[in-house]
């Protein structure tokens, strides 16, 4: 039962909702993510961070770059089944629609050398 509340946790945040949401669509850095929720760097993190203790997320570096993108839930059946329904989730939301709309002109090479 943890590994469930732990997931569900997770998603209980809606910024956390819009990175799953987001990285549906592209690998993101923090940059890009801060940049799209106009929040803080440090509060994307920690949202990645329980995102990535929840195996919803994985990280993987590329020269300076850290990317961030959707895991494939092999290691949790919980994982599996709530992003392969958040594909389908949420896509009628307005705030959502709306990110994703902008995602195409975030761009890290414009805003993480700011």
């Amino acid at each position: 039962m943890k590994e469930f509340i732990k997931v569900m946790k997770a998603l209980s945040d809606p910024n956390r909702v819009k990175i799953v949401k987001m990285l549906q669509h592209k690998t993101m850095c923090v940059c890009e993510l801060r940049e799209a929720l106009q929040i803080s760097q440090p509060a994307v993190s920690k949202h990645l961070k329980l995102l990535e203790e929840a195996d919803m997320v994985q990280s993987k570096k590329d020269g300076q770059w850290v990317n961030y993108h959707l895991s494939g839930g092999e290691n949790s059946p919980y994982v599996a089944s709530l992003l392969g329904n958040l594909r389908h989730w949420l896509e009628d939301d307005g705030e959502i629609a709306v990110l994703v709309e902008r995602l195409p002109v975030i761009r890290r090479e414009n805003i993480c050398g700011r």
